[in-house]
């Protein structure tokens, strides 16, 4: 794919470097955070930050402050952010181009997105109409960062998206992780990331992410808005295929991006548990919005489950 000559966005942070210190309030002393998730490893840590993602959609305000404040000492609506020593993305030339590339993909999916609100060409729930879209900010910061809706993280639960702020929170350092421990390679594996995070901020703003499917558990719900996020990456794709250069060996790398991150690929066995969908799932939906480029072709959440 090609980044050069393309514009970068503006609505990027950069924290700073260990910009998430505040671990106070009645969390986990940062000593035995990092010591639990030692012991549980890589696959237990994401496995933690997938089980996180769906208490906060989906759990009753008491529980989420519970657990958020339990972990991280802070609870969604209390804001802890710490400014870290100098910056991310001027820490390393790896960082560097990390940032750089991050505001081209942003960029992109921004223009996108309001053609794709300006032309009505989204799901609808609730007989909802959506607005003109809004541009999300995207949070760079490396050890752990505090945000503005959602509390305090670390690092390790990897990109994550805070419907709170409409900010999405990455540290470049998970590109490597992505390569080296998930053998999910590439530059579009990495724009794959930044754009499944950006579908959240899309089913925030239409909706989605209130709708509850009758009979379904709340895992079962989590499900449907994860492939629906990756859908959305696929639409994404599809729209800037043209501007990026986006050819096959770009789309496999994504592809081979949604298999490592499944739930079966990072070890559940017991589909009930499952919160994002299998690899074969996130693969599918993923290609239904890059081949369609039509963010309707998305709707989840009125397809069968056994059909998902």
């Amino acid at each position: 794919m090609r980044t050069d000559g393309q514009r970068r966005s503006d609505n990027f942070e950069d924290r700073g470097r260990g910009s998430g210190g505040g671990m106070g309030g009645g969390g986990l002393p940062g000593g035995a955070l990092f010591a639990i998730l030692r012991r549980i490893g890589l696959r237990g840590i994401l496995i933690v930050g997938l089980v996180l993602a769906g208490i906060y959609f989906f759990a009753p305000p008491s529980i989420k402050n519970m657990v958020f404040g339990a972990l991280f000492g802070g609870v969604p609506g209390q804001t802890q952010t710490t400014q870290g020593e100098g910056t991310v993305c001027d820490s390393s030339a790896g960082a560097t181009q990390a940032c750089d590339f991050s505001r081209v993909i942003l960029a992109s999916t921004e223009d996108v997105w309001a053609q794709q609100f300006q032309q009505g060409r989204l799901p609808r729930y609730n007989n909802q109409q959506a607005d003109a879209y809004q541009n999300p900010t995207l949070v760079i910061y490396s050890g752990g960062v505090g945000t503005d809706g959602c509390g305090s993280a670390s690092s390790d639960v990897g990109p994550f998206y805070c419907p709170g702020d409409r900010k999405l929170y990455v540290d470049p350092s998970f590109y490597e992780v992505m390569e080296s421990r998930l053998r999910a390679p590439g530059d579009f594996a990495q724009a794959y990331v930044i754009a499944h995070e950006v579908g959240h901020h899309v089913q925030n703003l239409i909706g989605a992410t209130q709708v509850q499917v009758q009979g379904e558990s709340a895992n079962q719900t989590s499900v449907r808005v994860e492939l629906q996020a990756d859908c959305f990456a696929g639409v994404w794709g599809h729209t800037a295929r043209a501007d990026l250069a986006i050819d096959e060996a770009d789309l496999r790398e994504a592809l081979n991006a949604a298999h490592a991150i499944g739930d079966d690929a990072l070890g559940h066995q017991n589909e009930s548990q499952f919160t994002h969908g299998s690899s074969a799932q996130r693969m599918a939906w993923f290609r239904r919005g890059f081949d369609s480029g039509d963010a309707r072709q998305c709707d989840t959440f009125n397809v069968p489950a056994g059909q998902l």
